[in-house]
């Protein structure tokens, strides 16, 4: 008996669709969702995290949703990326509601302003690391390479400069050195924790 596929939402360097595509060969790019009452950080081991926000979850606050990129996971992508998400260790499962637009039927952004579809998906998050802090070198350029990513399929512009340009400078091409590429495509396709 087969196992269902997962939908998975991905926030962070899951943005970018070509590690997507080299992590998860399987995997279908599905449309964009926002996750609320959570709140966008680098963490202390210098990647995306999800920090849950207590009290009154203000859905119109910028700063208290999580917008991101929507997959749908074969048996096999979904070990291979707890393996480069470092489950159980770096991250843990959880099965989170959110909003969520598929994308058109023509490949077309969906259109955010139309009543989403609310469903529970799987989010990699740590509960533990939640202070938020500076980003590892490489994971700036893949997380730029995701902004770019999530920016052509809907997520909204104010949201990236208001919550992830925070942590995550704005890279000219010019400005980024062959060995940080290449380190980042080498954590694009296998993550190694670094020291």
């Amino acid at each position: 008996m087969s196992t269902p596929p997962t939908t998975y939402f991905g926030y962070g360097s899951n943005l970018w669709k070509h590690q997507m595509v080299k992590r998860c060969p399987t995997s279908e790019y599905l449309g964009v969702a926002r996750l609320s009452g959570y709140r966008w950080i680098i963490n202390e081991r210098g990647y995306a995290n999800v920090v849950e926000m207590a009290g009154n979850k203000t859905e119109g606050e910028t700063k208290d949703v999580v917008w991101g990129l929507v997959y749908k996971l074969q048996r096999e992508d979904e070990q291979g990326l707890d393996k480069n998400e470092g489950v159980p260790y770096a991250y843990t499962k959880e099965n989170l509601a959110v909003s969520y637009w598929p994308s058109q039927p023509d490949g077309a952004a969906p259109n955010i302003t139309h009543k989403p579809v609310e469903m529970d998906m799987l989010v990699y998050i740590d509960r533990n690391k939640t202070t938020p802090d500076e980003p590892k070198e490489e994971y700036i350029y893949r997380m730029n390479m995701g902004v770019q990513d999530a920016l052509k399929e809907g997520v909204p512009k104010e949201y990236v400069n208001d919550v992830m340009r925070e942590f995550i400078p704005e890279e000219e091409d010019e400005e980024v050195d062959e060995e940080t590429v290449r380190f980042a495509g080498k954590q694009a396709v296998m993550f190694e924790e670094e020291d």
